[in-house]
């Protein structure tokens, strides 16, 4: 079986992405890929990296190009996606890399994007405790033929905090996340404050204040595992590397909570995933660990003094949080081994 696929945005970093990790999928055919800013010239000069597809020509991105694939990737910024993808046939699976479909909240969605809401689809991360019972998200995502996939800080926050709040063993009014990003998670286009000389060799926080547009998202997943509403407090960092996120999630522990208890409950809902790593006792998370894979690390301690669990999470945002998740939730979709085109290990040095 071979499923026709066409990308869009296939020149930014996370339509690139899905194309590197496209080139060794067994079943998919990238047969077109869509920008705006390339459109008319070969892949090759604008991703020479991508030498499967150097020959494909960039085409402008509208719902007549991408109609005819079996499957369509939109990887185009917030409130992009969301009138192309409604024009697209119902029998096509569509795949938003952005945002436009990730919450079920309307309000929350005008609050924080400020467009027109487009709904809601079931969520690619196929991993995610989404209920009190231990139900996972990847249920929801078998044949079905629209998927939202999720934002690269939310996974990584979702993933770290979870299995707690599904056993019950974490409190939800008071939960503070502090996550670490490569540049490539701003984008490709070219702002002052993310050239070479101003970002290397510099940490700087952004969207302080509880502002950032991932937060209804967080919010909304750990809610779902818990069972009740979760808040979220969440500060993002920009990090001098490339790639990768480092989040730090904690949480108070409940009342009557055991030590013990706590590994045991991450250790249920992650060691049968191929994918979702919790490390030995004493070893921690890094990010180049998983570089360049759809692989998810962790570790969790108890920090006594407090009362406060803590876990850590790396991910590489580009793979696991963006285009490894898309193709994840696509295989589960279609009906093909969830982990088909996802067997790359991390990258060292």
């Amino acid at each position: 079986m071979t499923l026709t696929a066409a990308v869009s945005g296939a020149t930014g970093y996370a339509g690139g992405e899905v194309l590197r990790l496209l080139a060794q999928h067994p079943e998919v055919e990238v047969r077109t890929v869509t920008a705006h800013s390339s459109a008319g010239r070969p892949l090759a000069e604008a991703a020479p990296h991508l030498r499967s597809f150097g020959d494909l020509e960039v085409r402008e991105t509208s719902p007549e190009v991408l109609a005819g694939h079996d499957v369509v990737f939109l990887a185009l910024p917030h409130g992009a996606s969301g009138e192309i993808a409604a024009q697209l046939p119902e029998g096509t699976l569509v795949i938003d890399a952005g945002a436009d479909h990730r919450l079920t909240d309307e309000a929350a969605w005008r609050r924080f994007y400020g467009t027109g809401y487009a709904g809601s689809w079931p969520y690619g991360l196929p991993e995610l405790l989404v209920s009190p019972e231990g139900e996972k998200q990847r249920e929801a995502l078998r044949g079905v033929r629209r998927v939202a996939v999720p934002g690269c800080y939310p996974t990584s926050a979702q993933l770290a905090l979870a299995p707690g709040f599904a056993a019950g063993l974490l409190e939800p009014d008071d939960v503070v996340i502090v996550a670490a990003s490569g540049l490539s998670g701003a984008g490709k286009s070219l702002k002052p404050h993310l050239l070479g000389a101003e970002a290397m060799s510099s940490m700087s926080p952004y969207g302080v204040g509880g502002v950032h547009r991932h937060i209804p998202e967080m919010e909304q997943g750990l809610s779902g595992a818990a069972g009740r509403p979760v808040s979220v407090s969440f500060t993002p960092t920009l990090a001098p590397m490339p790639r990768g996120i480092l989040a730090t999630a904690t949480a108070r522990l409940a009342p009557g909570v055991e030590e013990a208890q706590l590994r045991r409950a991450w250790a249920q809902a992650y060691d049968a995933e191929p994918f979702i790593h919790l490390l030995p006792e004493g070893r921690w998370p890094a990010t180049k660990s998983v570089q360049g894979s759809n692989h998810a690390e962790l570790q969790i301690a108890l920090d006594r003094h407090v009362g406060r669990v803590i876990v850590t999470c790396a991910i590489d945002n580009l793979a696991k949080g963006t285009a490894g998740g898309a193709i994840q939730s696509m295989n589960l979709a279609l009906g093909l081994p969830e982990t088909a085109g996802l067997a790359s290990e991390g990258l060292a040095p």
